[in-house]
This record gives structure tokens, sequence and C-alpha cells, in this order.
């Protein structure tokens, strides 16, 4: 059964941005028209960042030209380092070391959008309050935090520590803690929801049917905007910490092999920025599953 998936006009421009920063009109039409979407939906968006000088347009319609006159980060792009320790983690090549990492704030009042913009960087990197001011990650992120802080010149206000022994409470296992600090119901519910999306664009890509230019980049867009979806805000939880089998496994290696498909495809989609950055990552799963398969055979 197919898994309808929605996308934003802003995330299907911003897919269909090319190497070379333009945009195929006739290309961005064709696919807005496959996903549901119409004319006038595209036609105001392009619009729109044309006002907000992000794009210029030379023409009208699908015979416009069209230049990304800023730098647009797409929203469904892939953080390749943070897709590949993904991948590590789901073939056993990034196991936990057992160490938990941790960092508090106290930020004054008078830098609130600091202590906002911590907080919420904290969060993105994977971070669990476990009461205010103070995070906690099963992953080393060390590095991304120092990172955070420089950029927010809060250095003065922060301590970093690790440590193997966390208790919460009268809790002390650490699979309990995981499971009162993230809510893996919900991680998992996204990660079922990817999976019966990417199941559906790998019948559709290994089908009889050949599939059109617009068809395979309909295929990707949405493949990419549901795979953000589910990932983005995913803490990247070691393997030994949560409920097995976890569904994550299984919906990353079935999006492994619907790029792997889309990937063998030669036309105007490879000029694309997207998939670049996805054949960055999935290339390396691809030949890394490979190499272990045929290690396993031998």
């Amino acid at each position: 059964m197919d898994v309808e998936v929605d996308i934003p006009t802003r995330v299907l421009v911003e897919s269909m941005i090319r190497e070379d920063a333009t945009i195929d009109a006739a290309e961005l039409y064709a696919v807005a028209n496959a996903l549901g979407m119409t004319d006038q939906q595209v036609r105001l968006h392009i619009r729109r960042l044309v006002a907000e000088g992000q794009l210029v347009q030379q023409g009208r319609g699908r015979r416009a030209s069209l230049r990304v006159d800023a730098e647009i980060r797409g929203a469904v792009e892939p953080n390749v380092e943070f897709i590949r320790f993904m991948y590590d983690q789901d073939r056993g090549a990034a196991p936990w070391d057992g160490n938990w990492h941790l960092v508090a704030f106290a930020i004054p009042e008078v830098e609130r959008q600091a202590r906002d913009a911590m907080r919420d960087g904290i969060v993105h990197l994977g971070g669990a309050a476990i009461q205010g001011g103070l995070y906690v990650s099963p992953n080393p992120w060390e590095p991304y935090i120092e990172a955070l802080v420089d950029e927010l010149g809060v250095g003065g206000y922060t301590t970093r520590l690790t440590t193997t022994n966390l208790r919460m409470g009268e809790l002390d296992s650490p699979r309990e803690i995981v499971a009162r600090l993230w809510p893996l119901e919900e991680i998992a519910a996204r990660h079922d929801r990817l999976l019966g999306v990417a199941r559906a664009r790998l019948d559709r890509l290994t089908g009889p049917r050949e599939l059109s230019s617009s068809e395979i980049l309909t295929v990707a867009i949405e493949l990419a905007a549901e795979f953000t979806r589910a990932t983005d805000p995913d803490p990247l939880l070691p393997p030994e910490l949560v409920p097995q089998p976890w569904p994550g496994v299984h919906a990353r290696a079935v999006v492994a092999e619907c790029w792997a498909q889309l990937l063998r495809r030669q036309s105007s989609q490879d000029r694309l920025r997207l998939f670049r950055l996805y054949a960055e990552v999935i290339g390396d799963v691809v030949e890394d599953a490979g190499r272990e398969a045929g290690g396993a055979q031998r």
C-alpha cells in the first residue's frame, strides 16, 4: 500500500536546486504536478523567493530561467556526517562505550536569546534534560557542544563532563534512564512511517514499469522529506539502549536500498545537489554492506 507524503512547496523548490545553482522550471512544474501541487502554488512561491532576493527569474512559467541568488540550504538536504553515524550504529560499527556525556549551563536572563539558542542547539544534537539547565547524551558530542558554545559566546556559563555512573532517582539502569528521558514511542513511530514510505517507493522503483525522469525525482524528494522528518529529531540512541528490534534500523536499510536504485538512474537528476549529497553517504553504506556480505560468504 502506498503512503502519501506531504511535501511543502518550499521543500520541493529547494530540493530541485542543481549543482550550478539553477532550477529547471519545466522539471519543477512536472514534479509539482506529480506531487499534487498546482502551477499556481509553485508560481506564488517562486514570486516570494524572488521578492526576498533568494531567486532570480527570467521568463515565465515552465520556460522560465531560475537561478538561486543566495545560499539556500535545502530543507531535506542530509547532514552527511550524522547519517554516516546512524548507519554505523545500525551495523554495529559504533557501539556504546558506556559513557554519558553531560553539559550544564546557567546563562543569565539578560542573555536570554543565547540561553534559548543553547537549549535548542543541545536538543537538536540529541540531548535530553535531566533537570533545569543540565542535559545528557550517550554519544560523544563534545566537538559539537564546543562549537555551539563558541558560536554563542557562553563558555563562561557552561560546564561539560563525562561519567559512567549516572543515576536518576531510583533508576541506574542505562536502558531505564533512556526510556525515562527520551520519547522512544514517538521516535519509533516516525521510523515505522518512514519504513512504510520507503517500502512503497522501493516497490515503485523495482516494479516492471520504467519510471520517467519526473517520477524518479518525485520519489527522491518524497523519500528525502520523510527521511528528514524521521531522523532530524532522532537523538541517535545506541542500539544497546533501545528496545530491539528497533524500527529505525529496518527503515534506514530500506531507505538505503531506495537510494541505491535511484542513484543507478543516469539522467538529469544527477545534477541535483540533493542527489550528490545522498550519494556521498548512501554510496558508502551500500559499499560497506556489499563488503560485509562478501566477507560473510567467504
